[in-house]
């Protein structure tokens, strides 16, 4: 069964699958994570969608990591 991104509870541990979406919900959930000010950008989108495993953490992580942290 697919992840409801658009409605879901994310969590560092929801996997990133080939459904992955960009949504509202996801936004949120970032802002949370890495502050208000976090912005997405196309490469750092295209990193998520490389098709490696990942988890919304590792999201986090790298989000922080290339925008530093930001309150």
């Amino acid at each position: 069964m697919a992840f409801d991104w658009h409605g879901g509870t994310i969590t560092r541990d929801t996997p990133i699958g080939s459904d992955y979406r960009t949504t509202q919900n996801v936004r949120r959930f970032m802002a949370e994570q890495c502050g208000v000010a976090f912005r997405f950008d196309r490469p750092f989108m295209a990193w998520i969608r490389s098709g490696a495993p990942r988890t919304m953490g590792d999201v986090v992580d790298e989000g922080l990591r290339r925008n530093g942290a930001q309150g």
